[in-house]
């Protein structure tokens, strides 16, 4: 298994044979290369009069992943080495180790977690001083550094200081709480009940807090920080069988589902049907939306998703006169747009939702605890909620191609071919989107295989698949 090195960080599976994997040789480099980058950065920022051989200080969390506890070791033996004082917060979700940078005044913060990935994944994730993902240059620094190994370790006398830090998921609740638009006592009210599929990592340490705060009561399945994930860890329909056939039972109001660290959100309905992980951002974008409009009928709204996620965050911002904005694939790619536009709140289809008034980050408590607002606010079952919005498919494919075949050439001449025709609309700030009257499609090349993915929306998932395939076929031609 091939070593995956990305402008965010790397990710590896865990094993045993000579191959690219993610050993502890490697976790040294990327983290030592990591640290040289935080300490010339801030040496960068500081006034020449100013001693720069101040130490600086990273914050260090981890999903549950049965490797993280000898990851999170090598992590912080080498920040350490490195002269850094470690602030280890343990057993976190990503959101909650993004707050906990910003908040503990850190220079950077490692989070070590391979998302959804299967178990035998896990991956370091770098943040900057603001707690965010680094952006494109600055991550291809960390590459080029680590490519040159030119590393200078601290002697004996100024190595970095290690603490342990147990407070942020209590700090992270209490800024979730914190927030306007959250409505703690419409939530008590209601007197939920709900079911947690918390996939055996920090969501089950993290949820029954916030939801006890929320006055809401739950059942968690799979909530032991085991790492030993009890299905495929992503949350979509097809891995949610046990929580989906829960649901039917008929004792809960809401199902949430969320990734191994806690940044992607899905809902299901009372009656365990998928609200639709494209529709937990749509659904709290609206409930933001209306409480802005409401506060400032003249404001100008924004909002933000990426070029993959669903157009009904689009009808939805325009139905409150907004403006809808499109972002490149990738978290940073979107945060980035929300702060050049000033959007009010953005994501991804993937379940991530991104709310300023929080911070700049996929963050599901956030969404949970919006979404129960606007729920308890509107008094109706989660059924009905999903049923208020426009109702869009999206289909999935692919294309299989040579390792020498130029991905580049083809997306131009995809591009060229709709360019200019009326009412079709070309977007190609991350490979092509083809954005028809009442569909769309999109084409993207894979950074890590021979591969062009296909994501095609329209009203039927018959609909959005046939589109797929047409824009598939005009591929093929070309070859």
């Amino acid at each position: 298994m091939t070593l995956i090195k990305s402008i965010s960080g790397i990710r590896g599976t865990i094993g045993g044979g000579t191959g690219d994997t993610l050993n502890p040789l490697d976790i040294v480099k990327f983290v030592t290369a990591y640290a040289t980058f935080i300490k010339k950065s801030k040496n960068a920022n500081l006034n020449s009069s100013v001693d720069n051989s101040s130490s600086c200080k990273i914050v260090v969390g981890r999903d549950a992943r049965i490797s993280g506890e000898m990851v999170k070791n090598v992590v912080c033996g080498t920040l350490m080495g490195y002269g850094f004082d470690v602030v280890n917060i343990g057993l976190a979700t990503t959101p909650t180790t993004e707050l906990a940078v910003r908040m503990s005044g850190a220079d950077g913060g490692i989070i070590i977690t391979a998302s959804h990935n299967p178990r035998q994944w896990n991956a370091l994730k770098l943040l900057n001083k603001d707690g965010e993902f680094l952006n494109k240059e600055e991550g291809n620094e960390v590459l080029r550094i680590a490519d040159a190994e030119q590393f200078e370790y601290a002697d004996v006398d100024h190595l970095g200081k290690y603490y342990e830090d147990n407070s942020f998921d209590q700090r992270h609740i209490d800024n979730v709480l914190s927030l306007q638009l959250v409505d703690v006592q419409t939530i008590k009210k209601a007197g939920y009940r709900v079911c947690v599929d918390s996939i055996n990592s920090v969501g089950g340490v993290i949820l029954p807090k916030l939801l006890e705060h929320l006055g809401v009561s739950y059942e968690i399945l799979n909530g032991d920080p085991t790492g030993d994930f009890a299905h495929n860890p992503e949350p979509l329909e097809k891995n949610l069988g046990g929580i989906m056939e829960r649901m039917r039972s008929g004792e809960f109001d809401l199902g949430i589902v969320v990734d191994p660290d806690v940044d992607r959100l899905a809902f299901i309905c009372e009656d365990g049907k998928m609200f639709g992980e494209e529709y937990t951002l749509v659904s709290v974008a609206d409930y933001v939306l209306a409480n802005e409009r409401k506060k400032d009928k003249n404001a100008q709204l924004t909002t933000v998703s990426n070029l993959s996620s669903t157009r009904a965050l689009r009808d939805v911002t325009e139905k409150y006169d907004g403006k809808y904005s499109a972002a490149a694939v990738g978290e940073v790619n979107v945060t980035t747009k929300m702060k050049e536009v000033g959007a009010v709140i953005g994501g991804e289809g993937n379940g991530g939702v991104i709310y300023p008034e929080s911070h700049y980050g996929r963050d599901a408590l956030v969404g949970i605890a919006l979404f129960l607002s606007s729920l308890a606010q509107k008094g109706c079952k989660v059924s009905e909620l999903r049923g208020t919005f426009p109702d869009y498919q999206i289909a999935k494919n692919r294309i299989d191609l040579t390792p020498s075949t130029d991905v580049d050439a083809i997306l131009k001449k995809v591009k060229d071919m709709y360019s200019g025709k009326k009412g079709v609309a070309v977007n190609d700030i991350d490979g092509v989107k083809i954005d028809f009257p009442d569909r769309w499609v999109h084409l993207r090349k894979s950074n890590t295989e021979p591969i062009i993915r296909v994501y095609s929306e329209a009203s039927t998932m018959k609909a959005a698949d046939e589109l797929g395939k047409q824009i598939m076929q005009v591929v093929y031609d070309m070859q």
